[in-house]
């Protein structure tokens, strides 16, 4: 830390005459420590405050220094609608404190259908990345990437996909940003095109094509595969489609039956597994046992169902899984890991704000910030 707060203010003594101290009264030495160990968002808002600030908290050795400190937390980012108005949203929620903050609004269109955008993210680097989606007053589908970055609470505009697409899934396997299939209307026109973005050089390539398109998405990136399914609907008049990407080999391959027939809700992968909370009935929380080919339930709560109330949105992160319902009800799962491989969960929920009450989650994500 001492090596990297000097190398700041040698920066800065290079012109002494914009110099002002971080914090008059304080060694820099203090005031950058203060600064430093600002929670998100408030980095952020704070380079607002004077210049001096300003260098200091975008300096990239000051970045370095909170990222090597292992500063940055979990937050859940949740991107909702209004369920009158349809207007898009996105508001972060500390789950420490179940304090809530809402984003800059994304540099979209306003008319655009919220469900045909696929959000993901790059959690270690606190980006959000919201991908194509659909104009609500011309129907046709977007090529378009915005990236949030928690850093700077600020949207930038990326480059463009090569295909427009509505209605797709999006993940992230190890860096590696995929864009599977889509619509170029909600009705018609299936696209099989498949597509990823490499973070590093941010620039989009044409990856293996799906070998059929998919209605309705689900996915999951477990290591360097992610996985495809239609998931069930109602009526249960036909077995879901899917599909395995192997983002290594750069090829499809089929999903085995049991995950297929079994994958019947919303994914999450903890602990290098896929777990699942089923959409209907009161079935338990399952994860997947590859080597059986089969779902297991997992012990513990059963979902609070009464107070999450559909659409729901799920993500987690270091054994612990996040659900956002309507209105943004969160429930908070620890999901433990017993002596013999048995899991179980232990819930919790927190209340939204009342202004959430007319908002609908359409993705989470969970960001360091």
């Amino acid at each position: 830390m001492a090596d990297l707060r000097s190398f700041s203010r040698d920066n800065r003594e290079e012109d002494e005459e914009d110099f002002e101290p971080l914090i008059p009264g304080l060694p820099d030495e203090v005031a950058e420590l203060c600064l430093l160990y600002l929670p998100y968002p408030y980095q952020a808002l704070v380079r607002s405050v004077s210049s001096s600030w300003n260098r200091a908290t975008t300096d990239p050795y000051f970045l370095l220094s909170k990222k090597s400190l292992s500063l940055s937390l979990p937050y859940i980012f949740v991107f909702a609608f209004h369920k009158s108005t349809g207007r898009i949203q996105w508001q972060a929620l500390d789950p420490r404190s179940g304090r809530w903050f809402v984003l800059p609004p994304v540099p979209c269109p306003k008319t655009v259908s919220p469900a045909a955008f696929a959000c993901t993210s790059l959690p270690r680097q606190g980006k959000l990345l919201v991908l194509g989606g659909m104009r609500s007053d011309t129907k046709t589908a977007m090529d378009t990437t915005f990236i949030y970055s928690s850093s700077t609470n600020q949207w930038s505009t990326g480059p463009p996909m090569s295909t427009a697409r509505s209605f797709f899934a999006a993940g992230n396997a190890n860096g590696k940003i995929i864009a599977v299939g889509g619509s170029v209307s909600r009705i018609r026109d299936s696209i099989t095109a498949v597509e990823c973005y490499n973070s590093e050089n941010g620039k989009w390539g044409p990856a293996a094509k799906m070998r059929t398109g998919l209605a309705r998405y689900d996915s999951a990136v477990v290591g360097n595969k992610m996985y495809v399914t239609e998931g069930w609907t109602w009526p249960f008049a036909r077995s879901p489609r899917a599909g395995i990407y192997d983002a290594e080999k750069d090829a499809w391959q089929e999903m085995s039956c049991g995950m297929r027939e079994g994958w019947t809700g919303l994914s999450v992968v903890l602990y290098g597994r896929l777990f699942v909370i089923p959409e209907h009935g009161d079935c338990p929380m399952k994860v997947y046992d590859p080597d059986l080919d089969t779902w297991q339930r997992v012990g513990g709560d059963r979902f609070p169902r009464e107070a999450m109330q559909r659409p729901l949105a799920v993500n987690g992160v270091e054994g612990k899984v996040y659900v956002a319902s309507c209105g943004l009800n969160v429930a908070m799962g620890n999901v433990f890991e017993g002596d013999s491989g048995e899991f179980s969960v232990k819930w919790q929920v927190v209340v939204a704000p009342k202004a959430f009450q007319d908002f609908s989650p359409s993705n989470c994500q969970v960001l360091y910030a």
